[in-house]
C-alpha cells in the first residue's frame, strides 16, 4: 500500500499546516507526479484567504506549479512514462508529495535544471507566454514594457522578451530591484517610487511609446498604460493588484488604436493550456535547455516552512521566484 502524502492544508483561520491525504491513481489522460518541489505564487496566497476559489472540478489543495517524477500514467497518455522528470502546471494541489495533473501540461524538465529550478517555470512561462507573445504578439524590434519587473512574473518576462529580440522596459519599487531588472536585460527600469514611467518612457523613445505592456497592477495603471502606449500597442492585465476600480478616459484607446486584454490562466480550458505547453516547448523550451535562459530564485524554503515562504512574497522584497523545496528539512 502506497504511504500518504503530505499535503498543506489551510484551516478556518488562514494557517497552514501539514495534513495527509491520498491523491489517488490517475484518471484517462492524467499522470501522477513524485513532487520534489512545488512553485510559490500570489493566487496560492489569494486562495489561502478565501479570495481566489478554484475553479469547479480542481483540487482544493493550494500549489499550481511543480517539478518532479512522473510515477503512473493514466488511460491514453503517449509521451510520458515512470521515471520522467517533468515540470507540470497543475490545476491545483501542488503543494503535495503528490499530485495528479493533465498529461498535457506536463514538460521535460529542460537540460541540467534542478527540481527547484524547474518547479519556477510553469507558472510564469505559461503566462509571459500566452499573454505578451500570444495575445500581445510581441515582435523583434518592439518595444516591451513590464510592471513588477522584480517579481516572478516580471523577471521570466524581462528574459523572455529580450531573448525573442524585444527591447525591454520595467518598473520595480526600488533601486535594488531596478537594479535586478536592468542586469536581467531590462535598458531601462523605472522606480515607480520616484519617477513617473509614462513620462520617463515617452522621453526614452522619443514619444514613439511601447508597443506591449503587461500589467498586474490596474488600478490606476490602467490610464497610463493607455497614455504611454505606443500606437496600435497592445496591453495585457493579468492581475489588478492596484484595485480593480478606476476612472479611465477611453479616448487615447480610440486615437491610438490600442488592444486592451485581459486573462488569467488558472481558469482556461485544459485544451488551451495544453496549446501554450506545446508552443513553449517549441519555442521556449530549447533556450532554457541550452542555457539562454534561466528562473530567477529568490529563495528557497523546505515544505514544514510554507508560512514563512507565503510571509516572504506578502513581504513585496523577493526578486524572482519563491520555491518549496519538498526533500528538504
Amino acid at each position: 500500500m502506497t504511504a500518504p502524502a503530505r499535503y498543506i492544508a489551510v484551516d478556518d483561520n488562514h494557517g497552514l499546516h501539514i495534513e495527509h491525504h491520498n491523491p489517488g491513481q490517475p484518471g484517462p489522460g492524467e499522470v501522477l507526479i513524485a513532487v520534489n518541489a512545488a512553485g510559490i505564487n500570489r493566487p496560492d496566497l489569494m486562495q489561502r484567504y478565501g479570495l481566489y476559489p478554484p475553479p469547479a472540478g480542481a483540487s482544493p489543495i493550494l500549489g499550481l506549479e511543480v517539478a518532479g517524477t512522473v510515477i503512473a500514467t493514466g488511460e491514453g497518455v503517449s509521451g510520458w512514462k515512470p521515471g520522467d522528470r517533468v515540470c507540470a502546471l497543475c490545476n491545483g494541489g501542488g503543494y503535495s508529495d503528490r499530485v495528479l495533473v493533465p498529461a498535457s501540461q506536463c514538460l521535460p524538465i529542460p537540460g541540467a535544471l534542478s527540481d527547484v529550478e524547474a518547479a519556477a517555470l510553469p507558472e510564469t512561462y505559461f503566462t509571459v507566454w500566452y499573454n505578451v507573445f500570444e495575445r500581445g504578439a510581441l515582435r523583434p524590434g518592439e518595444r516591451f514594457l513590464v510592471h513588477g519587473g522584480s517579481s516572478g512574473i516580471g523577471t521570466t518576462a524581462i528574459t523572455l522578451a529580450g531573448a525573442m529580440g524585444a527591447t525591454v522596459y520595467a518598473t520595480a519599487g526600488n533601486a535594488d530591484k531596478c537594479a535586478a531588472c536592468e542586469s536581467l536585460g531590462a535598458s531601462r527600469a523605472i522606480n515607480y517610487n520616484e519617477e513617473d514611467f509614462v513620462e520617463v518612457l515617452k522621453k526614452d523613445t522619443e514619444g514613439q511609446g511601447i508597443d506591449v505592456i503587461l500589467d498586474m497592477v490596474g488600478g490606476d495603471y490602467v490610464q497610463r498604460n493607455f497614455e504611454v502606449a505606443a500606437i496600435e500597442g497592445r496591453i495585457a492585465n493579468i492581475a489588478f493588484q492596484g484595485g480593480f476600480r478606476s476612472e479611465v478616459n477611453f479616448l487615447p484607446l480610440l486615437m491610438k488604436r490600442l488592444v486592451l486584454s485581459a486573462s488569467t490562466l488558472r481558469a482556461q480550458s485544459s485544451e488551451q493550456k495544453a496549446a501554450i505547453a506545446n508552443a513553449l516547448r517549441e519555442r521556449v523550451w530549447p533556450l532554457l535547455g541550452r542555457g539562454e535562459l534561466k528562473p530567477v530564485i529568490d529563495s528557497v524554503y523546505p515544505f514544514a516552512a510554507v508560512a514563512e515562504a507565503h510571509q516572504r512574497m506578502e513581504s513585496g522584497a523577493h526578486i524572482g521566484k519563491i520555491v518549496l523545496d519538498l526533500n528538504a528539512d
